[in-house]
């Protein structure tokens, strides 16, 4: 066969895959059939007489082959070797990044953390502290101090210093700043602008200022700073002071960092410029907070104003339910500490959470009359039974002198037709004088109110009102329209009439508006609602058997506390203080379910509401500037709470709290006149308290 053929060609193939098979395990054996095959093909073309095998360069195809494979296996050598080396530079690079993220990282969280504790931060202090700690952290800051602008945006005072190496942490209290001058931002002598101190410059240009080294600065004034530094044997290099500018507003202070330091050396170094945007964002960022916080107080200041300007428009209204509405708070705020303090029976696990829910409680108890701003004055002030806008009893004094005058004429006439007769009063008119005397005296005695009337004087009255006069002028002249529409349908009876000395009138009563009684009912309230709105009927006011109200005008004053709640459950209260209507609406309220005006048992009352209900009636006991009576000295006031624990109109375990702790003369040495101060004898008292507690 001929070798250079087709045939031999693909035979040469063949075999050379076989062999490749065969070689797979073992690449050396690949190699020696190649060259054994390589050998064989030069020879057989050297025979053939296909190459030149005289003296010259013999080709030889694997020794070209294998140079050939040196050369590239030489390349590949070097090729993989500058790999590595690139592999080498890209992994260093690689975890510098990484080390730079890590700690890029690091420091946003911490700028997170300090975001969200900040915000979750309510006192200004520690607000400012965290800061400041803040500040120093990141930057490895070995000093650091807080100012903040003053009222008059003229000066900056000091609020925090912090020195790690001094050992120095110094923070101002509320009347008690600390005892260094302010930073005038302005001349005092030609008001030019205070560019020479660093802090100064730094709020009214806006703008932070990194210096490295304040010993070697020209453009700022660090006299006091040396001087500090002599005193203290300490250097203060470095400095990075920033401007507290909340996103939109006035720079509110400004936050100022001493000596960065080496992490690994401790040396005292310039601050890092990347550092100083982290530290600008937290600055930033704690401005914000700080200026919340300051429209959030802003905020309670208000609506504490609001509160006490309620108190004073109900003082203003009326001064004898001003001074309790002052009161109350001051006896239910005594009480709840006593509470709250208290580590062992009834009250141990109660107490108040934080700040925010003692203000609530405080809150309410301001706001526990507030719905008394609707009452009319002349109830709420009601001295006498007659009294309305005015007291009726000059009325009726006139109407006795009418009498006295008719009788006079009387009697005059018939001297006249005697013709010269004596005229001084007989005895039949002297007797009718007396009598005349005898009876306003009765009337205007009932006119003022008691613990109580008894039926012989209320038989009185109806028998004096029996006694006529007689009316000469029109009484449907000079009436509003309101007095108009209660006469329509009644008939008159022109003058001359013969009218009772005293009467209960149909034009006395004024209707109440039905939709009254369905609106309480669907509001959930539980109070019986007279019929009338107001009855002005004499008779039946001065029958009144305690005291000065009518039914009809003591739903008056108790619907105050329906419009308390109403009132206060139409704000908007933030959620902290969702209960200001429960502890405001619940003080008269008694323990069984009998109080008004939902009619609330013990146990559907919180511990605040009960502790209203206590203060509300002692402050009025022992109260000295009621119209309707004298005030009550603190033995007959206790005695008489001891009378309402034991029929479970009051909480017992708050009224023997209010004893044990002496809460009442506490109250009674700073409110009370010294006269009401008596001796009492609590240990009755508290045993009436634990019977009751007993029962519950």
């Amino acid at each position: 066969m001929d070798i250079g053929s087709p045939a031999r060609e693909t035979e040469v193939v063949r075999r050379a895959r076989a062999v490749l098979a065969e070689a797979k395990e073992d690449p050396s054996l690949l190699l020696s059939v190649l060259t054994d095959l390589t050998e064989a093909h030069e020879r057989t073309l050297a025979r053939a007489g296909l190459v030149d095998a005289g003296p010259g360069v013999p080709v030889d195809p694997l020794q070209a082959a294998q140079e050939t494979i040196a050369q590239q296996q030489a390349e590949i050598q070097e090729l993989r070797r500058e790999l590595a080396a690139q592999t080498r530079r890209l992994n260093q690079s690689a975890d510098a990044q990484n080390k730079e993220l890590v700690f890029e990282r690091a420091k946003l969280e911490r700028l997170v953390r300090l975001g969200i504790a900040m915000a979750a931060e309510r006192d200004e202090t520690r607000l400012l502290s965290l800061i400041l700690e803040g500040a120093m952290e990141l930057t490895a800051a070995d000093g650091a101090t807080f100012y903040l602008i003053t009222d008059k945006e003229d000066a900056l005072e000091f609020q925090i210093i912090r020195n790690r190496s001094l050992d120095i942490s110094m923070a101002s209290e509320p009347n008690k700043p600390l005892p260094f001058p302010q930073v005038h931002l302005f001349d005092l002598e030609t008001g030019a602008p205070n560019e020479k101190n660093v802090v100064s410059k730094a709020v009214l240009l806006r703008q932070t200022f990194n210096i490295p080294d304040a010993y070697n600065s020209k453009d700022f004034d660090f006299s006091g700073t040396k001087k500090f530094d002599e005193a203290n044997g300490y250097r203060s290099v470095s400095f990075l002071t920033v401007p507290l500018i909340p996103r939109g507003g006035s720079v509110i202070g400004a936050l100022q960092l001493i000596n960065a330091t080496d992490p690994s050396s401790g040396e005292v170094i310039p601050f890092d410029e990347e550092l100083q945007g982290f530290v600008e964002a937290l600055a930033a960022q704690g401005a914000v907070t700080i200026e919340n916080q300051k429209l959030l107080q802003s905020q309670r200041v208000l609506i504490d104003a609001i509160i006490e300007l309620t108190a004073s428009a109900i003082d203003a209204k009326s001064p004898y339910t001003g001074g309790h509405c002052n009161r109350v708070p001051e006896i239910a705020m005594m009480l709840g500490q006593a509470a709250h303090d208290a580590k062992s029976g009834p009250f141990a696990d109660f107490g108040f959470a934080d700040e925010e829910e003692w203000r609530e409680f405080r809150i309410a108890a301001w706001l526990h009359d507030c719905g008394k701003v609707t009452t009319p004055e002349y109830v709420v002030d009601k001295a006498t039974k007659l009294e309305t806008i005015y007291n009726r009893i000059h009325e009726i004094r006139t109407r006795f002198e009418v009498i006295h005058r008719e009788l006079t004429v009387d009697y005059l006439s018939k001297k006249l037709k005697e013709l010269g007769g004596d005229p001084t009063p007989d005895e039949a008119l002297q007797a009718e004088y007396d009598k005349l005397q005898e009876e306003f005296e009765i009337v205007a005695d009932c006119n003022v109110g008691g613990e109580f009337l008894d039926q012989e004087k209320i038989d009185r009255i109806r028998e004096i009102a029996k006694r006529t006069w007689t009316r000469n002028f029109d009484n449907r002249k000079g009436l509003s329209q309101d007095e108009h529409l209660r006469l329509k349908g009644i008939q008159g009876r022109p003058p001359p009439a013969v009218e009772n000395l005293l009467a209960d009138k149909p034009t006395h009563i004024v209707k109440r508006d039905p939709g009254d009684i369905e609106r309480f009912k669907s509001s959930g309230f539980k109070m019986d609602i007279p019929e009338n709105l107001t009855n002005l009927g004499e008779i039946y006011n001065l029958t009144i058997q305690r005291g000065t109200l009518t039914e009809e005008e003591r739903f008056k004053i108790n619907e105050h506390i329906i419009q308390t709640i109403i009132m206060l459950e139409t704000m908007p209260f933030p959620k902290n203080m969702q209960r200001v209507p429960e502890y405001a609406g619940g003080h008269h309220e008694t323990m069984d379910g009998k109080g008004y005006p939902r009619r609330l048992t013990r146990e559907e009352m919180s511990v605040p509401s009960r502790i209203m209900a206590v203060a509300d009636i002692f402050e009025a006991l022992t109260a000295s500037d009621r119209p309707y009576k004298k005030p009550k000295p603190l033995s007959e006031s206790l005695k008489i709470l001891g009378f309402m624990c034991r029929d479970h109109h009051i909480d017992p375990d708050i009224f023997a709290l209010f004893l044990e702790k002496k809460i009442y003369l506490r109250y009674a040495e700073e409110y009370l006149d010294p006269s009401q101060i008596d001796d009492v004898d609590i240990e009755p008292l508290l045993e009436i308290a634990r019977e009751a507690s007993a029962i519950y």
